[in-house]
């Protein structure tokens, strides 16, 4: 049982400027102002000191890190999900990118064998899958030699049971939309990205079950006022979220603030597609089988195009105050309460409420990371060996 006293609390929907939490058995128990939320005998008390308690956040595109790439070595899932708390992660989706048949069942079973013995980290929810089924003309740093068609027969048997959650496709290409109603079907969220698709057919993705653009603005057409693409086909569908990279350089902080102008704080959800080099010092990395030079700021392919990123969730999220001016709440929400919401979470992740899992993270007053707990038990306290 743990009492945090001395927060404010942000739910995300609304701030207790002096509130108390109270967790039992991994789960809240009671949250409100200080004065009406009784401290029980035996409780650990957890002072915050003026800072912020938040819902854990979650990443659904992350790629690796610590300098561990999940496609090339899936068992690094548990390696990484260790250190994710320090950036205020709790939950995640570790993502393999298009790769050679059999990578995507070798990291399933990975998941469907559960965590090694004493585990304790950021909790995988399953697989993002980005790609095979990537229009060419937008593959970005996904390897040319193995993407294909879309194909029910690849899909089969995909599912959050089987250790699948998001499937990320170009919905434009032969056969996608028979995949995306098949994925669906099977209940895995599927987003539209690495794609050309023009505005009618973006339509046509969002009508089979698409509920989700991949980092936008990247690996689609810019947005054109005469040719309506992807892009503005998302940003117009109040159904739809969409991902962001906000790290500065894959997505303008201008365009980032227009994004969130036109379609509001419910839909974004920031993802930090992170690789291999993120928490690691400049130097050569691998994503999947591709060579990645990273420097202080960014990964990229040799050719200079951008492969991933070494973005820290935490920083995502004071961007996004940074760049569109948002409230503390709406940053949070964009990091949590929004993606539980597209993941079908709601109810036991992204939020602070009574018997929803105890997934919190305690930020000091200018939202630095100060200590993350996942289902109630500590697992990153700042400055502690």
């Amino acid at each position: 049982m743990i009492y945090f006293q001395n927060v404010r609390i942000l739910t995300p929907h609304e701030r207790l400027p002096d509130g108390a939490v109270l967790t039992q058995q991994g789960q809240v128990e009671a949250l409100g102002e200080r004065s009406r939320i009784v401290c029980p005998l035996g409780a650990e008390i957890v002072d915050g000191r003026g800072g912020y308690l938040v819902p854990g956040w979650i990443d659904v595109q992350i790629n690796g890190g610590f300098g561990w790439d999940f496609t090339s070595d899936p068992i690094s899932i548990w390696e990484v999900g260790k250190r994710l708390p320090q950036h205020g992660v709790t939950a995640f989706l570790p993502t393999i990118i298009t790769s050679p048949p059999g990578t995507v069942r070798a990291a399933q079973d990975v998941l469907l064998q559960g965590p090694p013995p004493g585990y304790l980290g950021a909790i995988p929810l399953g697989l993002h899958v980005e790609g095979p089924f990537l229009n060419p003309a937008k593959r970005g740093a996904h390897n040319p030699q193995y993407l294909r068609p879309p194909s029910l027969e690849w899909v089969q048997g995909w599912s959050p049971q089987t250790g699948i959650r998001l499937v990320t496709l170009a919905p434009e290409l032969p056969g996608a939309l028979e995949v995306v109603r098949a994925l669906v079907g099977q209940s895995v969220t599927v987003s539209a990205g690495h794609s050309q698709a023009s505005w009618e057919q973006a339509q046509q993705g969002f009508q089979a079950g698409v509920t989700c653009g991949t980092h936008l603005f990247n690996a689609m057409p810019p947005l054109d006022h005469r040719n309506p693409g992807l892009i503005a086909a998302i940003l117009a569908n109040p159904g739809v979220y969409f991902g962001m990279i906000l790290d500065g350089i894959h997505v303008h902080p201008a365009m980032a603030s227009l994004a969130w102008r036109a379609a509001g704080a419910g839909r974004l959800v920031l993802v930090t597609d992170a690789m291999a080099a993120l928490g690691m010092p400049p130097g050569e990395f691998e994503l999947s089988d591709m060579e990645v030079v990273v420097d202080a700021t960014s990964a990229r392919l040799k050719d200079g195009r951008l492969a991933g990123s070494i973005l820290q969730m935490d920083q995502a999220v004071r961007n996004l105050m940074q760049f569109t001016g948002c409230s503390p709440e709406e940053a949070v929400a964009a990091a949590s309460a929004n993606l539980a919401r597209l993941l079908g979470e709601t109810g036991q992740r992204g939020q602070i409420a009574p018997g929803v899992r105890a997934d919190l993270t305690l930020l000091s007053q200018d939202f630095q990371v100060e200590a993350t707990w996942v289902a109630g038990e500590l697992t990153y306290r700042r400055g502690a060996a």
